[in-house]
């Protein structure tokens, strides 16, 4: 597990020094599906054994992205919401996860204010891996038992992100997502 998990990050540095934009954050997104694939790794980190909760498994110094486990024992259907100025990686490794994608209707010209529109919804299932730009706004659904692997660009906690409310119309600024 320990050579697997080293090799992905060795990969992914090597990615993001090379690539900055989204070429970068797509090798990243390969390179997580081969992790997925370990079934050491996914064992280790996301078996049933895990224990519940997100956890940091790595923070690059040089390039600041981080790598995250997030092992669910209940299901959970997220709000929207984006990760500001950072980009994500998510990759299944257990379950599934229903990730949608909004377009703003508006042109965040009244602050507070935000009328969004569903614009696809496609699921990862366990191996698989999706990519998140810099401002794409998603919100996830999975059920009981779900378990994933989330690559950030940086620490979502020193940075601010919008959460939306659909009912309300509403966007405010947030904390971890």
């Amino acid at each position: 597990m320990v050579a697997a998990f080293d090799e992905f990050c060795q990969a992914c540095s090597e990615a993001l020094n090379s690539h900055k934009g989204p070429e970068g954050r797509q090798l990243v997104q390969q390179h997580l599906e081969t992790l997925l694939s370990d079934p050491e790794f996914v064992a280790a980190e996301c078996g049933p054994d895990a224990e519940p909760g997100i956890r940091t498994l790595y923070r690059d110094k040089e390039t600041g992205y981080n790598v995250l486990v997030h092992v669910y024992e209940g299901g959970k259907k997220g709000p929207p919401h984006d990760h500001g100025r950072s980009w994500a990686v998510y990759g299944q490794a257990a379950e599934w996860t229903d990730m949608t994608l909004w377009t703003r209707k508006d042109d965040g010209a009244k602050e507070g204010f935000a009328d969004l529109d569903e614009a696809e919804t496609f699921r990862l299932s366990p191996g698989k891996a999706g990519t998140f730009e810099i401002g794409d706004i998603h919100s996830i659904h999975f059920p009981d038992g779900a378990r994933f692997v989330r690559v950030t660009g940086t620490d979502l906690d020193a940075i601010p992100t919008n959460r939306f409310n659909l009912a309300e119309k509403s966007v405010n600024v947030g904390g971890r997502l």
